[in-house]
């Protein structure tokens, strides 16, 4: 008896052990399996000025997004933007790029849609030339810029949409620009190089606080668009690169451009329609367009270029507030013989403007051409140019403003101007050519063509266009990403 108690008392304490290392076995086995399970860490909660608010979100990583700059991100961002743009109607979504560098191609937007760049991450241009599809030529341009083929597609690209926000907490978008700017300079390229984020035949659109460097040609391109609004950009290229315009607006209705600071090899903004026969057959103009708290670095190129590709016409432009630093030139217009349609209602006021070639500077001679079916008898009609307010110190030329020979520029009013020189100016302050107008209050005085009145300041409007009462709702989420 005693016997058999013991041995039930051995077989409770052997079975109690076993339990206790099945427990502890258990425990091991949950630890493990803690350590190798995927953290979920929650990011701030985003906020950020938007259009539109979305009812849904998601984040790169749950498509398969890898950011760590070597893995292809093109079919993760096709992924995600494929099928969160079937909630376009249930109040839209927003994808989010997480902290991480995020190697891609061109991808393709859709409406209703919010893609927002964290501040701490960095989307990479491809240089892999497959993941850039090739497009058609623009129909207002007719050919390519760098090549008479076609063109690729922009990093960011969207068509026939509506209601597009393209945002961060100052993300980056870097499109690694050297190997384009070597294939440009090595004549290597036949098709023309892909901007940064190009908009076309939409409308609703925003482009707004972000850091974009390096593009291999333009950075930002909305056209046959209306209702834009860009702002908060800070756009970055070598000085040196070329074609890295900062932001064109080309044949759109109604766009607001604000608080933006732009260093470039090119016009830190460059207002365009289209090309000879091409713009002027298209026939969109750009008009209803406000730029303002603009700071620019160009020592090559424009502060504001209006031109020279303006063949479905510019009007009704409002610029203010702008400051330039060691750049070519101030508000330039650039046209020719061949581009026919207009530039016209152009108002600008309040910029300051230190280390400059030009101040003022106009050409009716900007001969570059798509091809030779250009009309020669498609004049240009250049009228109703008004600066006024505007201080310049270190300055080469005043003016140089040269319009074309039987169709003069007409309408220039150039009021409340302050130029001191360079040490070593040019003689000749102000030459003008086949220009008309008056100016006031303007130092050192201008050329005779221009005739003096007193006390009369340039007008700028003071109505509104309907872009500046546009108001931006504020967003919010609380996301989180995934850290393995």
């Amino acid at each position: 008896m005693e016997y058999l108690c013991l041995k039930s008392r051995n077989s409770q304490v052997i079975e109690m052990i076993s339990i206790t290392y099945i427990l502890l076995g258990l425990v091991l086995l949950s630890l493990h399996a803690v350590e190798c399970k995927p953290k979920t860490t929650p990011l701030d909660t985003i906020e950020f000025p938007a259009l539109n608010c979305r009812k849904h979100s998601a984040v790169l990583t749950d498509f398969g997004g890898v950011g760590d700059g070597k893995t292809s991100n093109t079919k993760a961002f096709a992924s995600a933007i494929d099928k969160l743009s079937g909630l376009a109607s249930d109040g839209g979504a927003m994808l989010i790029v997480p902290p991480g560098k995020w190697l891609t191609g061109s991808f393709n937007l859709t409406s209703h849609f919010t893609l927002y760049i964290h501040k701490d991450a960095v989307l990479l241009g491809s240089q892999d030339e497959s993941e850039w599809p090739n497009l058609p030529v623009l129909p207002s341009y007719g050919r390519g810029r760098d090549a008479p083929g076609g063109r690729l597609s922009s990093l960011i690209f969207g068509t026939n949409l509506t209601d597009i926000v393209v945002t961060g907490g100052n993300g980056t978008i870097d499109g690694q620009g050297a190997y384009w700017w070597e294939k440009f300079h090595k004549k290597k390229l036949d098709a023309t190089r892909p901007y940064l984020i190009e908009i076309m035949y939409s409308n609703q659109i925003q482009i707004s606080n972000l850091t974009l460097i390096n593009s291999p040609s333009w950075n930002v391109h909305p056209i046959y668009s209306s209702d834009v609004i860009i702002q908060g950009l800070t756009i970055l290229a070598p000085v040196d690169s070329p074609n890295t315009d900062g932001i064109n607006p080309d044949s759109c209705t109604n766009t607001r451009i604000e608080d933006c600071y732009i260093v470039s090899g090119d016009d830190c903004i460059a207002v365009k329609s289209g090309w000879d026969q091409y713009g002027i057959k298209v026939g969109m103009p750009t008009q209803q367009l406000v730029i303002r708290r603009l700071t620019c670095i160009s020592p090559d190129s424009a502060t504001i270029a209006l031109g020279s590709e303006m063949s479905g016409g510019i009007q009704d432009v409002r610029i203010e507030d702008i400051t330039a630093i060691n750049t070519e030139s101030g508000v330039r217009i650039k046209t020719a013989v061949g581009r026919g349609a207009f530039v016209r209602d152009i108002h600008v006021r309040r910029m300051v403007m230190k280390t400059m070639k030009y101040v003022f500077w106009m050409t009716g001679a900007y001969g570059s051409h798509p091809d030779p079916g250009y009309d020669p008898k498609a004049l240009p009609e250049i009228k109703g140019i008004n600066y006024r307010d505007i201080v310049a110190e270190n300055v080469t030329y005043s003016a140089r403003l040269d319009g074309i020979n039987n169709d003069p520029f007409t309408g220039i009013c150039i009021s409340n101007v302050t130029i001191t020189l360079t040490e070593k100016p040019k003689k000749l302050q102000w030459n003008c050519t086949d220009v008309e107008g008056v100016t006031s209050n303007v130092t050192p005085p201008a050329c005779d063509l221009l005739s003096k009145k007193k006390a009369d300041e340039c007008p700028f409007p003071e109505d509104r266009l309907p872009i500046e009462d546009v108001k931006l709702k504020s967003c919010s989420i609380a996301s989180s990403i995934t850290l393995f």
